[in-house]
């Protein structure tokens, strides 16, 4: 037999050897089949939703009144309730919680806190304002009409900015997660990731929560963002800047507070070292 014959006929075995092999296994694959290689289906409501990357509204402040403020208060978190301001300052030694005036900006009651705490962010749960420490781990609780501290509450990390939607307190320390905590215990209810043109912004800090919108500073900017709450998509960019004189400026550091004021609708903005505290309403930039 030539050569290449032999060939085709081994090769015409080795063939059949493989089928008869192949006919062998076919059976106990369709008895594990259900439970080994069970196709996936992927439904709509299954896969994962696409990021929406689309741009957010462009907003600026419109100055409709500016009121006195003290200078030396290192603002970091503000509240309007009842018509009167609440106010948390900052740094070492100079902390304090504060009750204030509008319309003079004079403080009408005020408590200081330890030396070792640096306040931060300022919320109010009913007839109790929850005051962020920096770097202490601590949740100041204080009594809303006298200002005195009732307990505080432990939570990991660095507190920066706070406000409550009415369910859960939202909280920022610098990165681009807010995280929604129990009122009452500071544990840690669920993660939000906020995304600009499905980007992670990073620098989050004072914050202030109106119904499904969160409003947040950008630290070390004049920019402000608004962020759906149930997503972490930011809806619009507001730029606030130019609130204060090149003279004013010189002495005074960040933009840094924000509440909103539900009877007129407008925003309560002022910063750190500031000696004006600016009442806005957003407009088209």
């Amino acid at each position: 037999m030539a050569r290449a014959q032999r060939r085709q006929v081994r090769a015409r075995r080795l063939l059949g050897g493989l089928i008869a092999v192949a006919i062998t296994l076919i059976p106990a694959c369709r008895e594990t089949s259900d439970e080994t290689v069970a196709p996936v289906h992927i439904t709509p409501a299954d896969a994962p939703a696409p990021v929406d990357t689309a741009p957010p509204e462009a907003l600026r402040v419109r100055v409709l009144r500016s009121y006195p403020h003290d200078k030396d208060a290192f603002t970091q978190g503000l509240i309007w309730h009842d018509g009167a301001m609440f106010e948390s300052t900052g740094q070492y030694g100079r902390s304090s919680l504060r009750k204030v005036r509008l319309e003079d900006g004079k403080v009408l009651a005020q408590r200081e806190l330890d030396p070792g705490f640096f306040g931060e962010g300022l919320a109010r749960v009913d007839a109790q304002l929850i005051q962020l420490t920096w770097r202490s781990g601590l949740a100041l609780v204080s009594d809303l009409a006298t200002l005195e501290k009732r307990r505080t509450l432990a939570y990991r990390g660095e507190g920066w900015g706070l406000c409550f939607d009415g369910t859960a307190l939202v909280m920022s320390d610098g990165s681009s997660i807010l995280e929604f905590r129990d009122a009452e215990t500071m544990e840690i209810v669920r993660e939000l990731s906020v995304l600009k043109n499905g980007h992670p912004v990073s620098r989050l800090n004072e914050l202030e929560c109106v119904g499904s919108e969160i409003y947040a500073n950008i630290w070390q900017s004049n920019e402000i963002l608004r962020i759906d709450s149930n997503t972490g998509r930011v809806t619009a960019s507001i730029d606030a800047g130019g609130l204060l004189t090149r003279i004013e400026s010189a002495r005074a550091d960040v933009l840094n507070g924000i509440a909103y004021k539900p009877d007129s609708k407008t925003f309560l903005l002022t910063g750190k070292l500031w000696p004006q505290l600016f009442e806005v309403e957003l407009v088209p930039r």
